[in-house]
């Protein structure tokens, strides 16, 4: 059974809508029909520019920087709520959008919204066994990553730039995001 028709089996089983939990590009440019979108939270990993990207925002020989959900802390972001008509097809588009190598562990887990419900919405964790995991790099080597980057989705300057401003706009200051977008548009080394 493949990752996605788990999803649905589980939806199904529960006659629940699917939620899909952003952290990054998601949260401003999802692509899908949902039919809501609310502030989450997701325990026991965190927002980190840690894969490199060498399809949306990079190539193999000149790889960006993207992020991903690791290991560790928590994580404000975006949960998206998909009618159960919806589901089947947004599956598809994130199989092909998030899956496009691997990097990234589908699965659902327990998902806090802002009202204090809590609900099981998929997310995708990255691999630390694959070859485009990136953690631990230091801030020169993510910067000169990111101002390299440009793949398929564009380059990965533009993708830095726009999730740092939605954050801000959601009222989430993530310090790190922000220290390394000013080192990859060269205001600090």
């Amino acid at each position: 059974m493949s990752w996605s028709q788990s999803v649905l089996a589980t939806m199904d089983a529960e006659s629940t809508p699917l939620w899909v939990f952003g952290y990054g590009s998601l949260m401003w440019r999802p692509d899908f029909p949902h039919d809501q979108i609310v502030d989450a939270r997701l325990y026991g990993f965190h927002r980190a520019p840690c894969i490199y990207s060498f399809h949306h925002r990079g190539t193999e020989q000149k790889p960006g920087l993207v992020m991903g959900l690791d290991r560790g802390g928590s994580c404000r972001g975006r949960a998206l709520c998909v009618g159960p008509d919806d589901a089947p097809g947004v599956l598809d588009y994130l199989d092909e959008r998030e899956m496009i190598s691997g990097v990234y562990v589908p699965s659902l887990r327990s998902i806090h919204l802002a009202d204090g419900k809590v609900v099981q919405g998929l997310c995708f964790v990255v691999e630390h066994d694959h070859v485009q995991y990136a953690g631990g790099l230091d801030l020169d080597k993510q910067a000169a990553l990111v101002r390299q980057g440009v793949g398929d989705s564009g380059h990965c300057l533009d993708y830095f730039s726009a999730t740092v401003e939605h954050l801000d706009e959601l009222g989430i200051h993530d310090a790190l995001l922000h220290r390394l977008l000013k080192a990859a548009r060269g205001n600090i080394s």
